[in-house]
């Protein structure tokens, strides 16, 4: 094997690792794995009064600068919101598609925005939005 293709090869097995890795934000306490081995997830409670028209995932001016990476019962999604609801939401191209991203987390009773997928250092109240990050 030529030098290009190991390094082709090796750069192709560290990107499937990290997105196979990075999927999820370990600590997130809205996860839990029952067990049967099924999942349990929550998402962050909505207040209706606070919710404005649903903006739809399909729509790309949605995403305000950076798309909010949640775990769901499908799995993680990127939606324009951290509520998740039905139409606000998509399937992950975390690994596969560079975005501006913060990740929703649960931690204890509260609901926290994270930077990073790896880092629950980097969080911060749902109330208090940091910048997100090219991910």
């Amino acid at each position: 094997m030529n030098t290009t293709a190991l390094v082709t090869a090796v750069a192709s097995l560290l990107l499937a690792t990290t997105a196979a890795t990075a999927q999820f934000v370990k600590g997130n306490e809205a996860v839990k794995i029952l067990p049967d081995g099924s999942r349990r997830v929550e998402t962050p409670p909505t207040k209706p009064a606070l919710l404005a028209k649903p903006c739809p995932a399909v729509n790309p001016g949605c995403s305000g600068g950076g798309w909010n990476m949640v775990e769901t019962e499908d799995g993680l999604a990127e939606c324009t919101e951290i509520y998740a609801r039905t139409t606000t939401c998509r399937p992950s191209t975390y690994g596969k598609q560079r975005l501006m991203r913060l990740w929703v987390v649960k931690v204890g009773d509260r609901w926290m925005h994270c930077s990073s997928p790896d880092d629950l250092q980097s969080c911060v109240s749902i109330t208090t939005l940091p910048s997100p990050k090219l991910q």
